[in-house]
């Protein structure tokens, strides 16, 4: 089945209208907090994806091992986020968000919160549900095209650990 016509047309500018206001919410908290895009965007994955390899998080961003490294060292030397050592693999690392980091994510919280005030509160489940399948069927698009057919890897299972 071809979905055309203007109500599809109008759907699809209105999505690219919301990634155009996501891609400048990104910069302008890039800014706000003296950091990269990139270092944004790891900020993001972990919050969404939670503590993360550093080569799954380069494969979430697109980027080589040795870019993560070095994101990951500044993302450290920033405070923001921090490597430890994994659950049950001695040879792996893996990053988590800090207090410092929470404190970024919570920032930007009442910022998206805002871009839902004219949800009503009893749709809120269903526009949550909408969001996460058109982000869903985003990224599986975007792996496809980048000729990565493989789903990000699920958040590590981790035994509680100080912070």
């Amino acid at each position: 089945m071809s979905r055309e016509g203007d109500e599809v047309d109008e759907a699809i500018r209105n999505l690219r209208a919301v990634i155009l206001a996501g891609e400048r919410y990104r910069q302008v908290l890039a800014d706000r907090l003296g950091l990269g895009i990139t270092e944004t965007q790891a900020i993001s994955y972990l919050t969404v994806f939670g503590d993360r390899g550093q080569t799954d998080l380069a494969t979430d961003l697109g980027i080589t091992s040795g870019s993560s490294t070095a994101l990951v060292d500044r993302l450290e030397r920033s405070g923001i986020a921090e490597r430890y050592a994994h659950p049950s693999d001695r040879r792996r690392a893996l990053v988590r968000l800090t207090d410092k980091g929470q404190d970024v994510v919570r920032s930007s919280h009442d910022w998206l919160l805002s871009s839902l005030q004219d949800v009503p509160d009893a749709r809120l489940g269903d526009v949550a549900d909408v969001l996460r399948s058109i982000a869903d069927r985003l990224n599986e698009q975007s792996r496809r095209m980048a000729g990565h057919d493989e789903e990000p890897s699920a958040p590590v299972a981790e035994e509680p650990t100080a912070r």
